[in-house]
């Protein structure tokens, strides 16, 4: 057992405990538990029972994909093999700050592997975490969960050298959600041997879109894609390292396809998005300066500053520095896909997708031997979180192998 609170760490006065109260056990447990899978559906139970979660899709997303049903079938999976796995012992999680209920995502992948849980959440409030911890607080309060207090310890700190050296001398395995800065600095703190690390850096994400199959889809799937991609774009200001920031047009695009697309985003966000003044004035002001510094933009269309495209001239192994906020995207049309290959770098995480054959997709990852995307999934489904990321297996790579012969 490790106590944060031990005077001779001298860390204590710098805490914040959001959950636990200090102590972390360093003992290891078999991945997929019966208690942490019910603990984890109880958290599901308890978040759909607020009356407010309406007013947060993340936390209903959160609640969806740690519900009963779904932990059952991810222990399934994984117990497909006879290997004996045990966790690793202490996890200590970095979360970011653009994404309020990724550390409850990352505290899940920590529990579900068999792990004791560090988990750093940024300093900024944000009402989301706010109602995890209190969920989580009122389970560990009852008897059944007990056991699970000194698995969980939910922190808040300033930045602070001398805090972050000891978690990281302390932990079995670190996981480092924020950009390819922050990941750096904190690589250089010390860490065990036998320690590992897993980085989510800097990402960035595309759509691939066929516009003759949105010309001829119904007014009611063109309504679903439209709020689709408003989901995977708009929910998290295109802040998410999932959301997508250029869309690609296969084939030889269709002018009435293509229009009618957007227009049908455009509708979604005039009823949904809320454009603040400084969104408006954060994005109009990168498009200012884009298109007097940038030759390769030839067009750009304005819907009221709620959504506004770019198109671009010729593809360039720099793509990815053309990054959307608030509802500023990035449009090219493709002759083929393949045309991506040469693009495409370890950058690129998720690629969404309508209207274009997977096989398409698949055979352009294995016969281009592309070095980027980790994640091809249809458009609604950008933001889904789960245990393969950034294409790691993280419940595997969390928890390690006990070889009996």
């Amino acid at each position: 057992m490790i106590h944060l609170k031990d005077s001779n760490l001298k860390i204590d006065q710098k805490i914040t405990y959001l959950v636990g109260d200090g102590s972390v056990s360093n003992k290891a447990i078999a991945p997929y538990s019966d208690i942490v899978c019910e603990f984890l559906a109880d958290i599901s139970i308890s978040l759909k029972k607020k009356n407010d979660i309406s007013n947060y899709p993340d936390l209903i997303a959160f609640s969806f994909w740690c519900r009963k049903a779904n932990l059952s079938i991810l222990k399934k999976k994984f117990y497909q093999t006879s290997h004996i796995r045990m966790g690793r012992g202490i996890i200590f999680h970095v979360s970011p700050s653009n994404v309020p209920v990724n550390f409850a995502f990352s505290l899940c992948f920590g529990l579900l592997a068999g792990n004791s849980n560090i988990v750093r959440v940024s300093s900024k409030y944000m009402s989301q975490v706010e109602i995890i911890c209190e969920v989580i607080n009122a389970l560990l309060n009852q008897p059944r969960y007990l056991a699970l207090k000194d698995h969980i310890s939910i922190v808040q700190y300033e930045y602070s050298d001398r805090v972050t050296s000891l978690l990281s001398s302390l932990c079995d395995a670190r996981i480092i959600w924020g950009g390819d800065k922050t990941i750096q600095d904190i690589r250089q703190y010390p860490i065990a041997p036998r320690c590992i690390d897993i980085a989510f850096s800097d990402r960035y994400s595309i759509s691939v879109l066929d516009s003759h199959t949105i010309e001829k889809i119904t007014p009611q799937e063109i309504s679903k894609l439209a709020a689709d991609f408003y989901n995977d774009a708009y929910t998290m200001d295109q802040n998410a390292c999932s959301s997508p920031h250029i869309v690609f047009w296969h084939g030889n695009p269709s002018l009435k396809g293509k229009e009618r697309f957007w227009n049908a985003v455009y509708e979604v966000a005039a009823i949904k998005y809320e454009l603040t003044e400084i969104k408006a004035v954060d994005k109009y002001s990168k498009l200012l300066d884009e298109s007097i510094r940038d030759s390769n933009i030839i067009k750009v269309v304005n819907m009221e500053n709620l959504l506004i495209y770019v198109e671009i001239k010729e593809l360039n192994k720099n793509l990815h520095q053309y990054r959307g906020i608030n509802g500023l995207f990035y449009s090219f049309e493709l002759k083929e896909i393949n045309d991506l290959a040469d693009i495409v770098n370890n950058k690129y995480q998720t690629l969404t997708y309508y209207g274009v054959d997977k096989k398409i997709l698949e055979n352009f990852i294995i016969e281009n031997n592309v070095s980027g995307i980790d994640r091809i999934v249809p458009v609604g489904r950008a933001l889904d979180m789960d245990i393969i990321w950034d294409g790691y297996d993280i419940i595997s790579y969390l928890s390690r192998i006990v070889d009996i012969k």
